[in-house]
């Protein structure tokens, strides 16, 4: 296994070896890490629900059903609660019907590599999750790439590859690394006009866009063929989804191998994210809603004058501190440690070759006073 370490060895001389922060306490606005008590602005908690009351209480009172479902869905692992979560997420997204999987990433290489295979074409943002690109990989389709958010590229790589049996464009709504919407409009537009499905990979706006919080689609009156969304970033849960039409809820049933062969979700999961969906429709998630815009509008002013601002990000709780270098994104990162702010830095392969950054995540449970600090830290480690 010598071939491992000179792999291992090599990673190491370009900045990229990577490690694990252990924190016992909750995920909030506060953690402790290495005894030192920081900001948490590296969280997905977009809505600051992972320490919800209601929520927690809901996760405990379903373990009546046990720690575990114990077997796949198809066999004897399909709790009611699992059926129950689907109900109310398709009344949530206004389709048809939901297919609960494991993970957004689950998901994703589930729908991508059943749907699509020989003689078709995916066509997909050339910055896509990772678990989009795997499921290219496994569909066994052929798959061109668009430059992000183009849609002239897009419009381009589809008519110029030739004949295909079916056409599917894929895309993320909000982008994970760089916090910037995708043209869903347009891509709708081409969709129809050149009779593509359009898949949305809509996990990063969840919670956060769209009336009663049910994502950028809904905000926009987008309606995509397939829609993932995700319940381990603003609902403070786990697990992932694919939202649709009965048909393609069924189709999944049958075909998706990430859905087909793994044990289902635990109940205590499932009760967390049935709660958290009606706290995000709720009064009190509108409420939050306006309390993260107000921070990420803060967060967006206070950044400006320094030169850190992408110009396409600001808008949604993800904003990109792009430095370059691998090295000094890590040490940016133990700098602001220090100061008592956590801001994981983001490094290749996540993130492309020379674009290493800091990934800043605002949330709803953060402070004004948290934003101006981390600003003031930005302002003394960053400034351009």
């Amino acid at each position: 296994m010598d071939f491992l370490k000179a792999d291992l060895e090599q990673l190491a001389l370009r900045g990229l070896t990577r490690s694990l922060r252990r924190h016992d306490d909750r995920p909030d606005r506060v953690i402790e890490i290495n005894g030192k008590t920081v900001l948490n602005f590296s969280s997905n908690n977009y809505l600051g629900l992972a320490n919800h009351p209601d929520i927690v209480s809901a996760s405990k009172e379903a373990l009546v059903c046990g720690t575990g479902s114990s077997a796949s869905r198809l066999v004897t692992g399909n709790l009611g609660l699992h059926q129950d979560l689907e109900s109310e997420l398709a009344d949530f997204h206004g389709v048809e019907a939901v297919r609960i999987f494991n993970s957004g990433y689950q998901a994703n290489i589930g729908l991508i590599a059943c749907i699509a295979g020989d003689g078709d074409l995916i066509v997909s943002d050339e910055l896509n999750h990772a678990s989009m690109i795997d499921g290219c990989r496994l569909s066994r389709a052929a798959v061109r790439v668009y430059k992000h958010c183009d849609v002239d590229s897009l419009r381009d790589c589809i008519q110029s590859a030739g004949p295909a049996r079916r056409v599917f464009v894929l895309t993320e709504s909000v982008f994970s690394m760089d916090g910037d919407c995708a043209p869903l409009e347009q891509l709708r537009a081409v969709c129809d006009e050149t009779g593509a499905f359009l898949v949305v990979d809509d996990v990063h706006s969840l919670g956060v866009f769209g009336s009663q919080g049910a994502g950028l689609c809904a905000e926009l009156g987008v309606v995509p063929d397939a829609l993932v969304g995700g319940l381990g970033k603003a609902f403070g849960s786990f697990g992932g989804y694919v939202a649709g039409s009965h048909l393609l809820s069924e189709f999944l049933l049958h075909k998706a191998r990430s859905f087909v062969f793994s044990t289902g979700l635990p109940a205590a999961v499932l009760g967390a994210s049935i709660a958290a969906l009606r706290v995000i429709r709720s009064v009190e998630g509108q409420a939050r809603r306006e309390s993260l815009h107000s921070r990420i509008s803060q967060f967006r002013h206070g950044l400006e004058p320094l030169g850190l601002l992408e110009s396409n990000s600001g808008f949604s709780p993800i904003f990109p501190i792009v430095v370059g270098d691998s090295k000094i994104a890590m040490d940016l990162t133990e700098l602001l440690l220090a100061e008592g702010v956590f801001c994981q830095a983001i490094r290749p392969p996540t993130v492309k070759e020379g674009t290493a950054r800091l990934r800043v995540s605002i949330s709803a449970a953060h402070t004004e006073e948290d934003i101006d600090m981390l600003v003031s830290c930005l302002r003394v480690h960053c400034q351009r």
